[in-house]
């Protein structure tokens, strides 16, 4: 192994353990590992500067194809995937400066009458829904919060809503190429459309969902009628009193279909992704032109900045030739043998997604699986979708697996029900499971 390759994996894990621990804000560690990458191994070690503008990957934003028509093949950062998790972030702030999301839930808790059980259930449901959209951060920091509200009014706890809620995002999430950052990265990297993972991870997830409703009905249902108490819902405010103008609340959600529209039609229209996602940001600043300081305050350009970083470190082990390697010791391991790789994909993305990062482990298992599909280029797109249901997935079983989670037991704890690693996994882990089994069997019957 040369030098650069060493350098290379000890920058790589050491960026790792420091997003786990979380000492310092990971958009600082992954852009200081990625300076690191660049200067020590591209510069003082390979002394290859076409390796560093490889990497920064700049020119890719001039070529034909990245804006409309199909963008040539690239490593290092993937501008396109920036700009379009960046672009959608400024629509879903406008969304909820207009007060959409709240408007939504208190209107979804009126049509079931404010009952307990069938609120959980449609909340479960609107949580899977609205995350193969939105960034599911936000979809279960206006869920869980309505839920502490609604769990105030109807006197029930709230924690095993949240749980479930936290659940059907990250599954939800798994659905389409925009549901989850992991599916972003591996959409926009493999050229993949909307409709391509809606067919595929989409029909794993509704599976998914039906059972997992089920799952969380049977362990929490008694937990949920309370003691039969009832409750008068006529001083309970409106739904209309969440919008603060219709102006901007019906404006901001033809945006939000349009971007829908644009995401379901782009492989027959050839825009890219990073067209649709500069596309809806410009429409909403046009729109909210008056709300920009708020809406702009609210955007999470750590994110941005965390994935810049990333994709120049994942990069440098890509330019080592680490990925390779570690392509090759799989498909030695798996005997070239179909089934094993789609297990050891799908449970090491699982295992590893519950306590790391998901998006940094999607990133770097991305160059992987083109590694393994090198002589079978049938077996790229198997493997994708298997990457994609574990990290996704795997992500939900722990607190810290994914973003969503973070999120939903922070407010919880806020209100004044705090979710411990043992309450939360307790559900989480068995759910997890059972997914993962469930998506593998799917996979094993559908591409083998």
């Amino acid at each position: 192994m040369s030098l650069a390759a060493i350098v290379a994996i000890i920058i790589f894990l050491v960026m790792f353990v420091m997003v786990v621990t979380e000492k310092i804000e990971k958009h600082y560690v992954t852009m200081g590992c990625g300076a690191l990458m660049l200067i020590v191994v591209f510069g003082l070690i390979m002394h290859d500067g076409n390796a560093v503008l490889e990497t920064l990957n700049f020119k890719s934003m001039i070529q034909s194809g990245f804006w409309i028509g199909e963008a040539p093949d690239a490593s290092g950062i993937d501008w396109a995937t920036i700009i379009f998790l960046g672009g959608m972030m400024v629509m879903v702030e406008g969304l909820s400066h207009a007060g959409f999301f709240r408007w939504l839930c208190m209107q979804l808790a009126k049509l079931v009458d404010y009952k307990t059980i069938p609120l959980f259930i449609t909340f479960m449901i609107v949580s899977a829904i609205l995350s193969m959209f939105i960034d599911s951060i936000t979809v279960i920091l206006f869920l869980a919060a309505v839920t502490v509200e609604l769990a105030k009014m109807l006197k029930f706890n709230p924690v095993p809503m949240i749980l479930s809620e936290i659940f059907c995002a990250n599954l939800g999430g798994s659905a389409t190429m925009c549901g989850d950052p992991p599916n972003i990265i591996i959409g926009s990297n493999l050229h993949y459309a909307f409709s391509d993972f809606l067919v595929n991870t989409g029909a794993i997830a509704g599976v998914n969902l039906v059972i997992i409703i089920i799952y969380f009905y049977l362990i929490y249902h008694k937990e949920l009628r309370g003691d039969g108490t009832k409750v008068d819902t006529s001083n309970f405010p409106a739904p209309s009193e969440a919008i603060t103008s219709k102006f901007y609340f019906f404006g901001n959600m033809i945006i939000f279909f349009c971007a829908i529209v644009m995401l379901i039609t782009h492989a027959n229209t050839h825009l890219s992704v990073a067209f649709i996602g500069l596309s809806v940001a410009l429409a909403t600043c046009i729109l909210n032109c008056k709300h920009l300081k708020p809406i702009f305050s609210k955007v999470d350009y750590k994110i941005l900045l965390f994935f810049t970083g990333l994709f120049i470190v994942v990069g440098g082990l890509e330019k080592t030739g680490i990925l390779e390697q570690i392509a090759n010791f799989i498909s030695k391991v798996s005997g070239g043998n179909v089934k094993i790789m789609i297990a050891i994909v799908i449970w090491i993305s699982a295992i590893a997604s519950a306590f790391v990062d998901n998006i940094p482990f999607a990133a770097t298992m991305l160059p992987i699986i083109k590694g393994l599909s090198a002589s079978n280029p049938a077996l790229l797109a198997t493997l994708a979708w298997t990457l994609s249901i574990g990290t996704d997935i795997g992500g939900a079983a722990t607190p810290i697996g994914a973003s969503a989670n973070v999120v939903g037991t922070a407010v919880a704890g806020k209100n004044g029900y705090p979710i411990g690693w043992g309450k939360y996994c307790k559900s989480a882990v068995p759910a997890t499971l059972i997914v993962i089994l469930t998506s593998m069997i799917m996979i094993y019957i559908r591409y083998c």
